[in-house]
């Protein structure tokens, strides 16, 4: 959650710092500080509790200039919040480093790290890090040499940025499952958690990989491996405004952020899982307290965000202890409610500004509606009121989402929760659960990419929909929510009637409306769920009602019935209703644009509902 901003140039570079931190302060605002070096090799050290505001002002005292420097704004996680703790972290008057991440083995390093006699100044895992370079540096190795040492030592989510005195002519980051970009100028370049840090000096950026290293100079950078070997990369151009989600060759932005799902999926992860485990250290100190704690949830959203919750509330019921409530925001908030005992208090939300999400937050913070443990919100716009008023953000990273139907955000909203329950599993000591969970939602980008691949099916049976004037969609379990999803989708663009049922509600009064003219969407699903639902196929089928099937296994005796039937790719449970999701928001797409409706821009929507 920190934010890194760091720069070499000819020209003085507190400014530039100073601006980046102002940008990032959405990443943690519990302390702020630079590092810069000056001409004589010496390093300006400020650090502040509190907001940018306050170091803008020790600055402003101070005024030192430099043409190389690193700054940090901190969301607390190892150590309370105090002068000590904050970053940079200066090691011999030689090093100084910034670090956004979790290095789980820092206990077993400094241990290693004060029986060579080195002492520590805070709590930090970060101050782990910089002693561990000094430490090689005194060894005779260069700053490159030292910090390839070093971070090959080190286990867990990590950016850094890195500065010696002593080598004034470069500056280091090193990227390995947390956020870092490096902005590229004129004679100058830049190193930041986020590009908006740096909009001000440069729009060309090189988004680094994993497991990489970049030495920045005045006249260029390299990047290479951790360990050794260079990486190739590319610049990009950012494009400001909407123009970043410019819809380009896809005609819509619906269409593009579709097929931008599993770049959100690995972003939304970045810096919270590594390989088989999940960090709910990332999410703070207090995070870390409060989830060891929850026994049970109320996870409150509107619309697909209240969808997202109903499909997680199958997942946290049937693979772990807690209890779950869900609720929509706008009746919530007018309701009473006893809660359970160590309740976490859950919100969804894109934008962070809707309004009945944001009444209802307040209402708890309140005391109104009675007392939870703590509040976390799953937002996608750090800056927003949602994440500025909770107590605890869990970001997801779906990007700008310009049309009105939400898509890669309602992907990334369940892969949030299901963050969530990894960080449970985590804490709860389920490793099996853990592992298996990880690594589903590693494999999850590649079956996006898969189910995207069968648009053209997808496309050919939308066809067989536009002329109704009513559609029903069925699921059961977890795939009940994306059935609802897909009803939603399908009236919000095309304006066809559309609604859900649970298979198993058929015969309790839907079947009224089923003949030959009122088709139904089944989300087929696997297991003993898949196979009721091959009744309700049947209960259908008995009454000339067109079926148009979305399985994860081919079956001869639902080929006989449906008109269409398109097959998924096989995933876990826990991830399957993800590729669901992205099939429904193909289906209505390719109706809405057979229809010539206004796709991104549908009638009487917003996209952020900012009135009650």
């Amino acid at each position: 959650m920190c934010g890194i901003v760091g720069c070499i140039a000819r020209r003085q570079v507190r400014d530039i710092l100073l601006e980046g931190l102002k940008r990032l302060e959405y990443r943690g605002y519990d302390s702020a500080g630079v590092a810069i070096v000056d001409d004589a090799k010496r390093i300006h050290h400020h650090r502040v509790c509190g907001k940018v505001a306050g170091l803008a002002t020790e600055l402003n005292r101070h005024k030192p200039n430099g043409h190389l420097g690193i700054a940090h704004t901190r969301w607390a996680t190892h150590g309370q919040v105090t002068e000590a703790n904050a970053h940079p972290h200066v090691v011999g008057g030689r090093i100084a480093l910034v670090h956004n991440g979790i290095v789980e083995n820092h206990v077993a390093l400094r241990k290693e790290l004060m029986t060579k006699g080195h002492r520590f100044q805070s709590e930090t895992d970060s101050e782990t890090v910089a002693v561990l370079i000094y430490d090689y540096l005194m060894q005779g190795k260069h700053l490159l040499q030292a910090v390839n040492r070093a971070v090959k030592k080190l286990e867990g989510a990590f950016a850094l940025a890195i500065l010696d005195r002593q080598q004034p002519d470069q500056l280091i980051g090193v990227r390995q499952d947390a956020p870092l970009v490096m902005g590229v100028g004129s004679e100058e370049n830049f190193l930041a958690s986020d590009p908006i840090a740096l909009l001000q000096v440069t729009d060309r950026f090189i988004y680094l990989r994993d497991n990489a290293i970049a030495v920045l100079t005045n006249e260029g950078y390299e990047i290479q491996k951790i360990g050794g070997g260079k990486i190739r990369h590319q610049i990009e151009t950012y494009q400001h405004g909407h123009a970043v989600a410019d819809p380009g060759d896809y005609g819509h932005y619906m269409l593009k952020e579709i097929y931008e799902q599993p770049t959100t999926v690995q972003n939304t992860l970045s810096g919270k899982m590594v390989k088989q485990h999940f960090l709910p250290q990332a999410l703070g100190e207090r995070f870390l307290e409060i989830i060891q704690r929850t026994g049970a949830l109320y996870m409150v959203g509107c619309g697909t965000a209240h969808n997202a919750a109903l499909t997680a509330r199958y997942w946290f019921e049937e693979y772990s202890a807690l209890r779950v409530c869900t609720e929509v925001a706008s009746e919530f908030r007018y309701m009473r409610k006893n809660v359970p005992a160590n309740c976490l208090y859950v919100t969804i939300s894109q934008s962070g500004e809707t309004a009945d999400v944001l009444a209802a937050l307040k209402s708890i913070k309140a005391g109104n509606r009675g007392d939870f443990l703590a509040s976390l919100a799953i937002c996608n716009v750090p800056s927003s009121s949602l994440v500025r008023a909770c107590d605890i953000p869990l970001l997801i990273s779906a990007g700008p989402e310009i049309g009105v139907a939400s898509t890669k955000a309602f992907t990334a909203q369940l892969i949030g929760l299901l963050l969530l329950l990894g960080f449970l599993f985590h804490t709860q000591g389920a490793k099996k659960q853990e592992r298996q969970l990880a690594e589903s939602l590693h494999l999850l980008p590649g079956l996006i990419t898969k189910t995207l691949e069968l648009r053209e099916q997808i496309a050919k049976a939308a066809e067989s929909l536009v002329d109704k004037h009513s559609i029903l969609f069925i699921g059961r379990g977890p795939l009940m929510p994306l059935a609802m999803e897909g009803a939603l989708k399908l009236k919000e663009i095309s304006y066809i009637h559309a609604e859900a049922y649970p298979g198993g509600e058929l015969k309790h009064g839907p079947l009224a409306l089923i003949d030959e003219k009122v088709p139904t969407v089944a989300l087929m699903g696997d297991g003993i769920r898949g196979d009721k639902m091959k009744s309700n196929m049947q209960e259908i089928a008995a009454r000339q009602g067109p079926l148009l099937v979305f399985a994860e296994r081919a079956e001869k005796e639902v080929a006989r019935i449906a008109e269409h039937v398109i097959l998924l790719p096989r995933a876990n449970p826990l991830t399957s209703p993800i590729l669901y999701g992205v099939a429904m928001q193909l289906l209505a797409y390719e109706v809405a644009v057979k229809l010539g409706t206004d796709v991104d821009k549908p009638r009487n929507l917003a996209k952020s509902v900012t009135v009650e």
